[in-house]
């Protein structure tokens, strides 16, 4: 059954998340009510969120730099 959007303010939100997305218009409605009904049902937990942004921050090499005190105070200028 095809969708019918008469708003236009709804319209205008659609082409623009498919212009930000560079999906078509109905991607981008199919991508909007799938994300919108997983944040509902509460179906991806902090943990599973998270995950993709963890595993990018592991994959970067270890710089042998200690973080501490005066590592922070050394990149703010501070003496």
């Amino acid at each position: 059954m095809p969708l019918n959007i008469r708003s236009e303010a709804v319209n205008r939100l659609a082409e623009k998340l498919a212009s930000t997305a560079r999906v078509s218009k109905t991607e981008a409605v199919r991508l909007a009510l799938v994300n919108e009904l997983a944040r509902r049902e509460g179906s991806m937990s902090l943990a599973e969120r998270i995950k993709p942004i963890q595993d990018r921050i592991a994959s970067y090499p270890d710089t042998g730099l200690e973080a501490d005190k005066a590592f922070f105070d050394e990149l703010s200028g501070e003496p």
